[in-house]
């Protein structure tokens, strides 16, 4: 995808904007696992914290102060009944992707917020606050990450010969299917992660693959997938179009999340 220069927003503000708000929601996060907190289950059986919902208030309160006119979706807020109408440009927003992870005192977990503009998303940032990370993108511009080392722009890469470096999701480590889709295809490593933190990993190179074969939410995967296109992966459902957004309850298809694809070749 290659971002539309015709965009009605400015986009470098934009991105601006979303980089700040995770960043500072991940100070908040580290604060409060720093002092300990209390984890609630929801009515859906997923886990909640008082880091998500702080998190999320930050965020959306920055978000709709800064941008009025584009309408901000929290996870949070449509867990407890809130409507909000998408139209044809807004936020979606993750205040913390990985509470399990959180809540098990694991190091993987994320702070996603994306832009989507007509079904596609168009840039995100996303933190990984215990790693001091900060990961952003604009589609048809570039990738970079921020971290003790200074500002970088990442890029996705081309698998190696030696196999495919794979990362699945913890939760769905025994998942047959997982099993199913590796038979055939050469792999190098394959490593289970929690959160978002795998899309992360495949646009900065160090990882090819990430099979998502398990549910997803919309605002789970809006930044990382920006990030990942605008580092030269790619997001792909099962028929091997680009994952879009705006789908009936927010649910994710099962998608495939790749590195560069060699050239003619296609890898869904």
């Amino acid at each position: 995808m290659t971002c539309d220069t015709a965009l009605p927003f400015d986009a470098d503000a934009l991105l601006a904007l979303a980089a700040r708000l995770a960043d500072e929601a991940a100070t908040l996060i580290n604060a409060i696992r720093d002092r300990g907190f209390e984890t609630i289950i929801k009515a859906d059986k997923s886990p909640v914290t008082e880091a998500d919902q702080a998190a999320e208030r930050h965020i959306l309160a920055g978000l709709r102060a800064a941008t009025p006119n584009i309408p901000a979706i929290g996870e949070e807020e449509v867990a407890n009944g809130t409507f909000v109408e998408p139209g044809e440009t807004y936020w979606l927003v993750d205040p913390l992707d990985g509470t399990r992870e959180f809540a098990a005192g694991r190091d993987d977990f994320t702070v996603n917020i994306g832009l989507v503009h007509q079904n596609r998303a168009v840039l995100g940032a996303m933190a990984l606050p215990a790693y001091g990370q900060l990961y952003t993108g604009l589609v048809g511009k570039g990738a970079w990450r921020r971290d003790s080392n200074g500002l970088n722009e990442i890029s996705a890469v081309l698998p190696p010969e030696g196999g495919l470096r794979i990362l699945a999701s913890r939760h769905y480590a025994d998942d047959p299917r997982l099993k199913e889709w590796l038979a055939g295809r050469k792999v190098g490593t394959l490593g289970n992660i929690g959160s978002a933190a795998k899309f992360a990993r495949v646009a900065e190179g160090a990882a090819d693959f990430y099979p998502r074969l398990g549910p997803t939410m919309e605002w789970d995967t809006a930044a990382p997938q920006a990030i990942v296109e605008a580092a030269g992966g790619h997001i792909l459902d099962e028929q091997g179009k680009p994952l879009t957004y705006g789908k009936p309850g927010w649910f994710n298809p099962p998608f495939l999340c790749t590195g560069r694809h060699p050239a003619g070749e296609h890898d869904a």
